[in-house]
């Protein structure tokens, strides 16, 4: 395989595998050494690719942006080009503004040939029922998520009880017809799920749980996938 496309196909491999992705399972999906991951490692770098991690301990792709872009082939054009349409119609404000501006961007920044095909894409995403509105402000709690820090919030359930919830944010996702938050509950010491729509005073605490989002998530989502096996 030539240099230059063994080092593309080790650049997705970063963008595909569960950071920190280790050595051994960059050079099982890309079929060579891990020495040669170490120096296509320190090639990347050289380049410009933000690559965080070491030896021992794995690799995680931070960015990419001054590589040269990569072309899309027909079908992913048509799959960003549901994807924002969907996030354009379910999203919350701020969100759907950002995949509105995205797609423009993308517009903007590919070859005319694909710009074409954006413009005039077979496939796209229409919802005639929106989902309700979140009762909270979705851009806070999506970076309380990031920032891994407890959040405080008031609930009602399906029977409109009231309770106060502390709770480890992990990720926001939208379930059948609503977009609801995966989070560890305190006041019930297990994982639950929140529909945004019936929170209401939302706080940010200063109290950090990193870096154990990522653990709790996925743990949760092997949960979930249990459940509805």
């Amino acid at each position: 395989m030539p240099r230059t496309d063994r080092l593309f196909q080790l650049m997705q491999a970063l963008r595909d595998l569960p950071p920190p992705a280790t050595a051994l399972a960059l050079g099982q999906e890309t079929g060579v050494s891990e020495r040669t991951i170490y120096r296509d490692i320190d090639t990347l770098r050289a380049l410009g690719a933000v690559i965080d991690g070491e030896a021992g301990f794995g690799f995680t792709l931070i960015e990419d942006a001054t590589l040269p872009p990569l072309g899309f082939v027909p079908e992913e054009i048509e799959a960003l080009v549901v994807g924002l349409r969907e996030v354009m119609e379910i999203g919350d404000p701020a969100l759907a503004n950002a995949a509105h501006s995205a797609l423009s961007k993308l517009k903007a920044r590919l070859p005319e040939a694909q710009a074409h095909r954006l413009r005039h894409a077979v496939l796209t995403a229409k919802r005639f029922d929106p989902p309700p509105p979140p009762g909270i402000d979705a851009g806070i709690l999506r970076q309380a998520a990031w920032d891994e820090v407890t959040i405080r919030f008031n609930y009602a359930d399906a029977t409109g009880a009231h309770t106060s919830r502390a709770a480890d944010p992990l990720s926001i996702v939208f379930m059948q017809s609503s977009h609801c938050l995966l989070a560890r509950c305190h006041l019930r010491e297990d994982y639950r799920v929140f529909r945004l729509d019936r929170m209401r005073d939302l706080e940010v605490t200063d109290t950090s749980f990193r870096p154990r989002r990522i653990p709790m998530l996925r743990e949760f989502q092997a949960r979930l996938r249990a459940e509805n096996c």
